[in-house]
């Protein structure tokens, strides 16, 4: 039990990368919680949302490896939000605030949906970059809860956690998938009622992502092979709605791969945020990218370009 809690990595992320607090509704109750670390010249670094379960301390493993190569990485907590349109604004504030015009957006589970949702609703003035969307979905229909989205409010805690709960693995697992799902175990008992209710709403009110207007967005679908919360028709649909996507496989993983294969996914976020080194989108610092990368970079961007042309 534990295990990541009194983990080296876990306490020097916690003793080096300070956790922010930010306000940019007009309701002082609505407060943003954030890690930002990497270069802060950075103006288009990658922002990592949570799942249900989740708090912006789940993404340390990749805050710590990114920023250490040389990405800003942020990741991030949101307050209290009923609705879609609602947290989108509230997002679109933070970014504001931040000073930043556009970013990448890695999300896990319901952060990968609201990610889908906030490119969606900036479709018309673009802030997403691009997406890696992490054992997410697209129809919040598939959790057959549509018609109890409206009454997650009026329940207490231990019913809401309960919930979450039922979704984790159960039985025997390699000790890495254990000691991720008591970590997050830890998570959720640190969220309150309307913290866990209000997420539970947004992930389950009837909504669906509609793909045709984030059609230029560059997308990675990350997912596992074995047990998730995930059924293999929700992989599928995403599958079918981003035909395009980059695809990267995990054979274990479980809900938490980010905590539990974090190598593996780190890995595979770098491999798509490569795609933009050299360009002014890119999460990382140019001090940090070999110049021969950069080359090479520059080739396939003009290769492209001369492909669309011909084209």
């Amino acid at each position: 039990m534990e295990e990541i809690r009194v983990s080296p990595d876990y306490n020097w992320f916690r003793s080096t990368v300070p956790l922010k607090r930010i306000i940019v509704d007009d309701d002082d109750s609505k407060v943003w919680s954030l890690y930002d670390a990497g270069p802060k010249s950075i103006r288009c670094p990658i922002i990592f949302l949570p799942p249900v379960s989740g708090t912006a301390e789940v993404f340390f493993q990749q805050v710590l490896a990114l920023s250490g190569w040389g990405y800003r990485v942020i990741s991030l907590q949101y307050p209290v939000y009923w609705d879609l349109l609602e947290f989108c604004d509230g997002f679109r504030k933070l970014l504001d605030h931040l000073q930043l015009d556009k970013v990448h957006l890695f999300g896990a589970s319901l952060g990968g949906f609201l990610a889908q949702k906030f490119a969606e609703v900036t479709h018309k003035s673009p802030r997403v970059h691009s997406l890696i969307l992490c054992n997410s979905f697209s129809d919040t229909s598939i959790f057959n809860q549509t018609w109890t989205a409206n009454s997650f409010w009026l329940m207490p805690a231990f019913m809401l956690k309960r919930i979450v709960l039922g979704n984790f693995a159960k039985g025997l697992m390699d000790p890495k998938m254990a000691d991720a799902i008591d970590f997050m175990v830890d998570r959720l008992e640190s969220l309150n009622q309307s913290e866990l209710a209000s997420r539970l709403t947004l992930n389950c009110q009837n909504s669906y992502v509609e793909p045709h207007k984030i059609k230029d967005v560059a997308v990675t679908i990350m997912d596992v092979f074995d047990q998730s919360a995930l059924s293999h028709e929700a992989k599928e649909e995403m599958y079918k709605l981003y035909p395009n996507a980059r695809r990267a496989h995990l054979k274990t993983g479980g809900n938490f791969p980010y905590l539990c294969r974090s190598a593996e996914v780190n890995l595979y976020i770098q491999i798509h945020l490569r795609q933009f080194h050299g360009t002014r989108h890119a999460a990382i610092s140019p001090e940090m990218v070999s110049a021969e990368e950069l080359e090479v970079q520059k080739t396939n961007l003009k290769e492209e370009m001369a492909g669309e042309l011909r084209v």
